[in-house]
């Protein structure tokens, strides 16, 4: 009974990492399919984390998906049945394929920024106003600054619903962040 419980999805709500597993890396073409992985992987109850690819890996897409490499078959399966379908998977079998944390915090006294990827959220600690969006070189950045800016993190707009590129992704990770720790 334990030998085949290591094969089933970790239902418990503990973290896999914390498992002892090794890890595997989930290589998409595009940041669209990585966020649709995500999606239909966190809908299907697996414990996965969207990071960054470690350099020797990088195929253009600033984002994999880390998961418990003992659960590979089930995931690609899942992810195969939603169409969607990574360009490769990869073991995380040395410290050079360690995927990179996406998230970086930098308090300043009056002022948190989280850094997730390239964008960069910064709040007001007392009032929790946004008082800057920055980074990134996509095109909805100067709109996600507009409607975000000046407004409160519960009145902003989550940047996943106004933004559609790499940027507005990773601002909203930094804005989620940001939710958590305020």
């Amino acid at each position: 009974m334990g030998f085949l419980k290591l094969f089933k999805r970790n239902q418990s709500g503990t973290d896999s990492k914390n498992l002892n597993v090794d890890r595997g890396i989930l290589v998409f073409e595009n940041t669209s399919e990585v966020i649709r992985a995500e999606n239909v992987l966190k809908a299907g109850g697996w414990k996965i984390r969207v990071m960054g690819p470690p350099p020797e890996i990088r195929t253009g897409c600033d984002l994999v998906i880390e998961f418990p490499l003992i659960e590979e078959l089930n995931i690609l399966r899942t992810l195969q049945e939603d169409g969607v379908q990574p360009l490769k998977m990869v073991p995380v079998s040395s410290p050079l394929l360690q995927p990179v944390d996406l998230f970086h915090n930098k308090d300043f006294g009056k002022y948190l920024m989280i850094r997730a990827a390239n964008m960069k959220l910064t709040v007001h600690k007392e009032t929790l106003t946004i008082v800057n969006v920055s980074g990134g070189g996509c095109p909805d950045v100067p709109y996600l600054a507009q409607e975000m800016v000046g407004k409160t993190l519960t009145e902003a707009p989550s940047p996943r619903e106004i933004g559609h590129t790499l940027c507005g992704y990773a601002l909203q990770l930094s804005y989620e962040e940001m939710k958590r720790r305020c």
